[in-house]
């Protein structure tokens, strides 16, 4: 598990929202609403929270500071 900075990649950022299946799932409209993750895949979203609390990304640290 990671602790601290997360370190970007603008391979991934890019990948993330072009991708093939996201674009299928949008357009058919069978996308879940927010929270549902922990039915779908219970150990995924578990891990997800706890990464998200213990990481922080350098892009949100630069908002808060010119807010």
């Amino acid at each position: 598990m990671k602790f601290g900075l997360r370190t970007p990649s603008l391979k991934k950022r890019i990948a993330a929202r072009t991708s093939l299946k996201r674009q299928v799932v949008h357009r058919l409209g069978i996308k879940m609403p927010r929270g549902y993750g922990w039915l779908r895949n219970p150990k995924k979203a578990a891990y997800n929270k706890v990464y998200n609390r213990t990481t922080f990304d350098i892009f949100s640290l630069i908002k808060k500071l010119f807010k």
